[in-house]
């Protein structure tokens, strides 16, 4: 996409990382995506600032919860995409910028390990491929997400956080908003990151990213495994 991956900035703030294999897009659309069709990309109304046709004054939410202690993030589940993907650890590559899962699994997505882990006071980062070689990957739907849904990210201590989508927006390329997307947050927030923003052909990448910002709206435990009878 002709955009320079930088180092990171400090806690929080990662590089920009379009450039790289996250969206360059694998499954060509065009070939296997006939059938399936491209990812959805999110509608204006979902941005932030907007309000959806038809949409009525919510009442006041109820008070968020505190933030959360660190605690290694294991997966990633959004329901209402069928999203229920392992999480593995994200650094930086040799140039400096965010590497990205393997190829090889479709379903799974990464965490920044040197950033927040998600929960905790700040910006958290989850990144996963749009698509692989193969066909659609775990975040191929990231684009149909609406405000209110809900991400869930289950941590090692055994407590879920659980997300309320505030937005989701398409940033193309050349206009990607790194303080707005990766810049420091007073409470626990989350971004979901992926490529869209329509595709190139004939450079076969995504023009873009779709970003999901979402703020910590609750927490809940994971239920214990269940024991054996004998």
């Amino acid at each position: 996409m002709g955009t320079t991956p930088r180092s990171p900035g400090g806690q929080g703030v990662i590089a920009l990382f379009t450039a790289g294999a996250m969206c360059t897009g694998l499954w060509l659309i065009g070939h296997g995506a006939q059938a399936q069709g491209p990812p959805p990309q999110p509608s204006a109304d979902q941005g932030f600032g907007a309000r959806p046709p038809g949409s009525r004054p919510s009442a006041a939410p109820a008070p968020p919860p505190p933030p959360l202690p660190a605690s290694r993030p294991l997966r990633v589940r959004v329901p209402s995409v069928g999203v229920d993907a392992p999480l593995m650890r994200l650094g930086l590559d040799e140039r400096g910028s965010l590497a990205t899962p393997p190829e090889e699994d479709r379903n799974l997505a990464g965490w920044y390990e040197n950033g927040n882990t998600p929960g905790t006071t700040g910006t958290s980062l989850i990144a996963g491929h749009v698509d692989t070689r193969s066909g659609p990957a775990v975040f191929y739907n990231l684009g149909s997400l609406k405000k209110n849904h809900t991400v869930e990210v289950a941590r090692a201590d055994g407590r879920t956080a659980v997300f309320s989508v505030d937005a989701v927006e398409v940033y193309g390329g050349d206009a990607f908003p790194d303080k707005k997307v990766y810049g420091r947050a007073a409470r626990p927030e989350l971004r979901l990151i992926t490529c869209g923003g329509g595709f190139n052909k004939a450079r076969q990448e995504y023009l873009g990213n779709v970003v999901v910002f979402a703020h910590l709206a609750a927490v809940k435990r994971e239920p214990a495994p269940r024991r054996g009878t004998g």
